[in-house]
């Protein structure tokens, strides 16, 4: 072979390893620092090898946390370009965490190569089943120009580069890893003795990709591979050279005229398989990482940054770095062993309870200047809000906000007035005492009457309490009693500044309505439940006898038959859903009940009981002689599910929790959904994106395509939405006529050798009976007619998915409530806050247009300074404030960050 033919290939030696999968973590990491010991040693003893670090810092994070005294070693590997890391993190799933997770995964990952030396300056994104829409926007508004791609890579790419155009179209030069993905040269040296004739055969292969001229890229690695003693040999035996991926990409300007053109997301089945199953399996591990963002991004960063005091950075650090740890692409998505999936739980948990922690420290910071009869309520929105809350407080009088004036309320549940009383020795009872604590609460007061101790207690209390006094007292008791104060829950209707707060506290009838006045506390009429009716004068909902819902919204949008649950054998395993050959669909309820919970006026909710059996499991999964084709069994579960369905004054949408136990396995249940009108397509809120989808996937690759998507926070189409509270799989069936949302899905192998609907493995066969997800499921979603096109939905998705947060008054009593106050309003068309946080004293700010047009971003709070910034926080050019008001003028699905200052 000659020189000439051969120096056409750029031998790029790598790793892609895989955090957490078939095994967990820390059996993984043992093996990741015997690969790392072979790549120094290898590197330092072959002063041409050239080695990839699969674009993720977390392998020299873990593999340093173990050889703390091998970072000079690797640094200086770094800082030579031999070795290239970042810029990721971690590699990702990119559908099953929220936007502003990837941001931060990247921030992380720039950031730690930064100190290492430098990061790769390419989005290598090798394993991600499928990619976002608006990845090519974020990676060029950190400052990268390429990305190097794998699955999802449509069949009209045929070439191994092309222009990646995000929404806002920004266009990305982006390399394909064709025939073979990131192991298309695995094979290259694997037989010394024809190397010639492999490197011809790759030549030829290639060059169908690449075109007659320059060089061709050989990715040589594959899963968990170390590097290969000798290979700058062989690799100038064939006249090749070896670079690294960032070397070889780097090679070219960015340019992308003349490139083929892909619009949006990748998520096409041609090239390769893109295992869309992932979305669906172990849902309660994606519940968690959905409430744990939430509890991140919209309560902990914004509050601490507009009130609270002490930056508590440290505290927020930790939970993004759960979260973003949480986001691999073997991690939330549930393809790992069980094992995996709990320390991924662990995980998610971890990061909500941090975010938690710093929500509370701010709130009760708050809440200390709202008497200990109040409470405060906060907005974690950017617009004022008028909202019903649920508040616990005492005694039966109306409640009033910081003006004086009466808060409309609807009382729904009242707390046990009475606690204990039992024939006890009263020095047993004392024993129960612990200061002024007594049952979880604080005594008040005590008595001692015909034999009978009588203690008074409530949430909080000022009365000294002398335990002596009382010994003295305790002659001839025989019996105990604790009576509480009166509470009570009501929901209550406030109106709440932008991320801002209020407050509510009872007052007397006599001051709220003058004297004389008696009677119910002030309500206010929205919502009315009538038999199986609720109505609230925006949306009708009515309950039909199998139990499903016909709804009427505006302008007389009308579905009916919402809410019918669906349940289907699935046969597959971890990565792709599979019908068995016979299978037997449950939709019909044996039976159906509709009790009323509660009839307005401010909320109205009614529970709805369907019966139904289950198959109790799938049969002949593994093809025996005796059940030739996989079905279900003719055993059977009886199975509950319960479903509340709410209405709220002023919601444009009925909310609904469906519960029940899950006892069976090899099993899928769906909430469909009969659309108003047959849909052609589907609009869903994606990472900074609204992505529109047909009701067909492109296949060609093997894995059959079935049109099931990821949703992030809503779904619509036909004239129905669904608001969702974490990434959510959907399909449109019956031609266009259903929407179907997957509740659970219930498999027990991690991969399965034979599939019905994939023609390989996906990973080793083993059992994951955890992800059968036995037991009591919950999922929460709200279903919004709308008329005309999307655009009504996400802000109705930003009321739905944050609810305002009631805390009790940590202050003096005889304080009064302290005057509402608004933090910062972020207004426009389609515009979506996305994230708030302090960086070196700015408030940082990220915005995103979800519109096709133009829009503009009105900010509006207490600064007097503002400056564009990229997604890795470097300030930009200044901008005009007038007035505590920042005007930003916002292309079609822009990306902004912007910081602000006092």
């Amino acid at each position: 072979m000659s020189t000439e033919r051969a120096a056409e290939i750029v031998v790029v030696p790598h790793t892609h390893w895989d955090r957490e999968w078939y095994e967990p973590f820390q059996r993984f990491r043992l093996r990741l620092v015997a690969l790392m010991d072979e790549v120094l040693d290898t590197m330092e003893h072959e002063p041409d090898y050239h080695f990839t670090l699969d674009g993720q810092l977390a392998c020299v994070d873990d593999y340093l946390e173990v050889r703390p005294e091998n970072r000079d070693r690797v640094a200086a590997l770094v800082e030579s370009g031999r070795l290239a890391v970042g810029p990721w993190q971690i590699l990702l799933d990119e559908f099953l965490c929220s936007g502003e997770n990837i941001v931060r995964n990247l921030e992380l990952g720039l950031d730690r190569a930064g100190k290492l030396g430098g990061a790769m300056p390419v989005g290598y994104l090798p394993d991600m089943f499928g990619h976002t829409a608006q990845m090519p926007q974020i990676l060029r508004r950190a400052g990268l120009l390429h990305a190097c791609v794998y699955r999802g890579v449509p069949s009209s790419v045929v070439t191994d580069a092309f222009a990646w155009v995000a929404p806002d179209g920004t266009a990305l030069r982006t390399q394909y890893l064709p025939v073979g993905g990131y192991g298309n040269g695995a094979h290259l040296f694997e037989d010394p003795a024809h190397l010639a004739e492999r490197a011809a055969e790759f030549t030829h292969r290639m060059r169908e990709w690449h075109g007659p001229d320059g060089p061709l890229l050989a990715m040589y690695g594959t899963d968990h591979s170390a590097p290969v003693r000798g290979l700058p040999a062989m690799v100038a035996a064939i006249g090749a050279r070896m670079d690294t991926l960032s070397g070889y990409i780097g090679a070219y300007s960015g340019d992308v005229d003349g490139l083929p053109r892909v619009n949006g997301e990748l998520r096409s089945h041609a090239r390769a398989n893109i295992l869309p199953g992932v979305i669906s399996v172990r849902a309660h591990v994606k519940q968690a990482m959905g409430r744990a963002e939430r509890m991140v991004e919209r309560y902990a960063e914004p509050l601490a940054t507009l009130w609270g005091d002490d930056w508590p950075g440290r505290f927020l650090d930790m939970a993004w770095w759960r979260l973003v740890d949480a986001s691999g692409h073997d991690s939330v998505t549930g393809c790992g062993v069980d094992e995996t999936a709990q320390q991924v739980a662990a995980r998610i948990a971890e990061a909500e309870h941090l975010g938690q922690a710093v929500r509370d420290m701010v709130t009760a910071r708050l809440a200390a200047a709202v008497p200990s009869d109040g409470v405060l309520i906060v907005n974690p929105t950017p617009a004022t809000r008028r909202g019903v809350v649920c508040v616990d407080v005492a005694g039966d009088d109306p409640l009033v906000d910081p003006s004086g004036a009466a808060v409309p309320v609807q009382p729904l549940e009242y707390a046990p007035t009475l606690l204990l009383d039992e024939e006890m020795d009263p020095a047993t009872a004392l024993t129960f005492v612990h200061g002024t604590e007594l049952y979880g609460r604080h005594i008040t007061g005590w008595s001692v009457e015909d034999d009978v101790l009588t203690f008074t207690v409530a949430r909080e209390s000022s009365a000294p309490f002398n335990v002596a006094q009382l010994r003295d007292a305790l002659d001839g008791v025989t019996r105990v009693r604790i009576l509480a104060e009166p509470r009570r829950t009501v929901a209550a209707l406030v109106e709440v500044p932008p991320l801002g707060h209020t407050s509510v506290r009872p007052a007397p009838y006599e001051t709220v309505y003058g004297q004389g006045a008696s009677g119910a506390a002030a309500t206010s009429a929205g919502v009315r439940a009538d038999g199986r009716v609720l109505d609230n004068g925006l949306l009708r909902v009515e309950v039909a006898a199998d139990g499903t819902l016909s709804l009427t919204g505006p302008g007389g949008v009308t579905l009916t038959g919402a809410g019918r649950i669906v349940d289907g054998g699935d046969v597959g395993d971890s990565y792709n859903h599979a019908p068995p050959a016979e299978d037997l669909i449950v939709s019909e309820p044996e039976s159906v009940e509709v009790t009323t919970v509660c009839s307005g006026p401010l909320l109205a909710a009614l529970d709805v009981r369907r019966v139904y059996h289950w198959p109790a499991a799938g049969a002949g999964i593994e093809g025996t002689p005796e059940i030739p084709a996989p079905s279900r069994t003719e055993e059977t579960e009886r199975t509950v599910v319960d479903t509340r369905v709410e209405l709220r004054a002023g919601e444009p949408y009925v909310r609904l929790r469906v519960e029940f136990d899950n006892r069976c396995s090899d099993h899928r249940v769906r909430l469909h959904v009969p659309l108003p009108s047959p849909a052609t397509a589907s609009h869903a809120e994606g990472q900074f994106a609204v992505v529109t989808r047909g009701l067909t996937a492109e296949g060609g690759c093997g894995e059959e395509p079935l049109p099931t998507f990821p949703a992030s926070s809503w779904v619509a189409a036909g004239g129905v939405a669904a608001l969702l509270e974490h990434v959510t799989e959907y399909e449109l069936v019956d031609e266009g006529g259903e929407l179907a949302l997957t509740l659970l899905r219930s498999i027990g192998y991690l991969s399965r050798n034979r599939h019905a609907l994939r023609p390989e493995p996906a990973g080793p066969q083993l059992p994951t009976p955890a992800a059968q997800s036995r037991g009591q499921r919950s999922v929460s979603l709200a279903l919004m007619p709308y008329d005309g096109s999307w655009e009504a939905v996400p802000p109705a998705a930003e009321t739905f998915r944050h609810d305002l947060l009631p805390v009790s008054g940590m202050g003096a009593p005889s304080l009064d409530l302290p005057p509402a106050a608004a933090g910062l309003s972020v207004t426009g068309d389609g515009v979506v806050m996305t994230s708030l946080r302090n960086r070196d004293g700015w408030q940082e700010l990220r915005v995103v247009a979800l519109t096709d047009s133009g829009t503009e971003a009105v900010v509006e709070g207490a600064f007097t300074q503002a400056r564009h910034a990229d997604l890795r926080g470097r300030p930009g050019d200044p901008l005009p404030v007038t007035d505590g008001v920042l005007r930003l003028p916002l292309r079609p699905w822009e990306i902004a960050t912007v910081q602000l200052s006092d």
